[in-house]
């Protein structure tokens, strides 16, 4: 499937590909901006609810739901790619009730820079939201929301492994 919208972050963090994939290859990790509230997200959060495998097969699934100023969000999602330590894609499955974005397809994706060192690419490749309402939502915070979730991803990846090349 092709998507009409794309934002990507790119950061270098200071651990091996090995380690980044493996702390990146669990969702709640990864998606852990999404579990708090913040102003992104309008005072709301989503939960997530794993199959057995957690999101670390291909063709696993997740779901996450959530309330944003009283309205019911939720979407489903499939690992679609998986090659460790390189590269983990996935997609939305089904209809997805979201405000800001619709369907997608996001990911990462890592390059050894040695040993202790890792440059990575989280990426989001997205359409607007198919509902009427959403339509007038998704070009307005569609983008903002996109660059947002995938530099939260990046920048705690980041800070999850900063000051490790110091020990």
């Amino acid at each position: 499937m092709t998507y009409a919208h794309t934002a990507q972050a790119i950061a270098d963090v200071a651990t091996s590909a090995d380690v980044l994939f493996d702390y990146l290859d669990d969702q709640a990790s990864l998606g852990s901006h999404m579990q708090k509230p913040s102003m992104m997200m309008l005072g709301g959060r989503m939960s997530y609810e794993f199959d057995e495998a957690r999101g670390r097969t291909v063709g696993s699934v997740i779901r996450m739901r959530g309330n944003i100023l009283g309205l019911v969000l939720s979407v489903e999602e499939v690992i679609t790619e998986r090659q460790p330590p390189r590269r983990k894609v996935w997609e939305t499955r089904g209809r997805s009730n979201l405000l800001a974005i619709g369907a997608y397809r996001m990911g990462f994706e890592i390059i050894a820079l040695g040993r202790a060192a890792s440059r990575l690419r989280v990426f989001i490749d997205y359409d607007y939201p198919a509902a009427i309402a959403a339509k007038f939502l998704g070009p307005m915070f569609g983008p903002i929301y996109a660059r947002w979730c995938v530099n939260r991803m990046a920048n705690d990846a980041t800070n999850a492994f900063e000051g490790s090349a110091r020990s």
